[in-house]
């Protein structure tokens, strides 16, 4: 009887084993940063649209949960503002947003309406729009395109200085340009805020998960070893693109809605920190020399993923959103700049960086400038995230008071 339970013990511990190499644990898994639905919606009926749109959502939720992985939010994203609210006196369309963004609050998503001009020639009126609903509305986010296949949008360019800087003097503590970024060269379809849009039917969803704690663990254990980080790092990556693969395709067969693909960027969030991968790989602060290669590595990992891919599929490197990234941005081993050199080998351009309050429009024209012309040479997606804070001047601290923000110094502008 000992020799049959001896033999059961190794057979259940094999088991488990075998299971824990296959399959990673809950606490090794990435969070789901965002399962974002994109929908076409008609003001008359919105609510129940919204509502069916919910159900598919919470559904993709529920199943990643019971792989083992936490997801943060559910999101959705309208048609560009302009067709949301076309036909729509400014007052009466301030307050159709006002009701969706309250909408949201009480369904705990978060609602993204697209961009406020996507063409050179789209009316700038809707920006007076997006203005005020940015300063006032809590949840609403948005974006403006200022390059894509046609080239650089420079009178865009140009309104979103003027909106960026409005909303930073006229929202609480200028934090409503946290939910509004310019996008060069950005496909629709991106699960990821604020660049998110779409301009099609609707009825499809994306993925994008909150992996820096990935790239993390491989360049711990490979640690200045290129070749071996990018092997690594795209087996970690596509183990759990797999995952959301399956998710998706089962969703979409159950619901009749659309997988549209994954965004594989790994992005971080407070202690989830990408510059903490990075130096764990370089072994010197973020803004080092190695850091660009190691932005390298991630990026070629991320587009290795042999699964369906949407959005920046690169590296994200939002200054406050990331707490050892605030911080190094603090000590100044990093600035404007660099961020602008890790672009032209990664995802993202510049995110989330704290600006002088007294900021020129035309200092932030040349900013957006750089990004545009930076994507539209290497024909890749980025963004530009300003955010001038309210009578802060070089040498300040940044005041916001937001569980995604962590506060950092102000720097001068080369």
């Amino acid at each position: 009887m000992k020799q049959i339970a001896l033999a059961l013990i190794l057979i259940v511990s094999s088991h488990l084993a075998a299971q824990n190499r296959s399959t990673p644990t809950p606490s090794s898994n990435p969070k789901v940063r965002a399962i974002t639905a994109f929908v076409r919606l008609d003001r008359e009926k919105y609510q129940q649209q919204i509502a069916e749109t919910l159900v598919v959502l919470r559904k993709a939720k529920a199943d990643f949960e019971s792989a083992g992985y936490e997801v943060e939010t559910i999101r959705v994203t309208t048609q560009p503002l302009a067709e949301l609210v076309a036909g729509m006196p400014e007052d009466r369309a301030l307050a159709f947003l006002t009701q969706f963004d309250q909408l949201s609050a009480a369904e705990n998503f978060l609602p993204n309406v697209g961009p406020g001009m996507m063409h050179e020639g789209d009316d700038p009126a809707t920006m007076h729009l997006l203005e005020r609903a940015l300063s006032t509305l809590p949840n609403i986010e948005s974006s403006a395109v200022i390059a894509d296949d046609t080239g650089i949008h420079w009178k865009t360019i140009r309104r979103t200085a003027e909106l960026v800087k409005y909303v930073s003097e006229h929202s609480l503590r200028g934090q409503g340009t946290f939910n509004f970024t310019a996008t060069a060269m950005l496909k629709p379809l991106s699960p990821f805020f604020p660049g998110s849009y779409h301009t099609g039917s609707g009825r499809q969803f994306a993925i994008g998960f909150e992996g820096a704690n990935v790239v993390r663990d491989v360049f711990v254990r490979d640690k200045g070893n290129a070749d071996a980080a990018v092997a690594d790092l795209t087996a970690a990556l596509t183990k759990h693109a797999s995952v959301a693969d399956a998710v998706g395709n089962k969703v979409a067969a159950e619901t009749g809605w659309t997988y549209a693909g994954l965004d594989p960027t790994p992005a971080p969030l407070g202690d989830v920190s990408i510059a903490a991968a990075i130096e764990a790989f370089t072994g010197a602060k973020f803004g080092s020399s190695g850091t660009l290669t190691a932005a390298r590595i991630i990026t070629t990992a991320v587009k290795a993923v042999p699964l369906k891919q949407v959005g920046y599929s690169g590296l994200m490197v939002p200054v406050m959103e990331d707490k050892l990234l605030a911080q190094r941005w603090a000590q100044s081993t990093y600035n404007i700049d660099s961020l602008l050199a890790y672009s032209a080998v990664c995802g993202t351009g510049l995110d989330t960086i704290p600006l002088p309050g007294e900021i020129s429009l035309d200092q932030m024209e040349r900013i957006y400038a750089d990004v545009a012309s930076l994507a539209t040479k290497w024909n890749k997606p980025l963004s530009a995230r300003l955010q001038p804070v309210p009578n802060a001047k070089p040498g300040d601290q940044t005041n916001f008071q937001d569980p995604y923000l962590f506060n950092t110094t102000v720097h001068p502008l080369p």
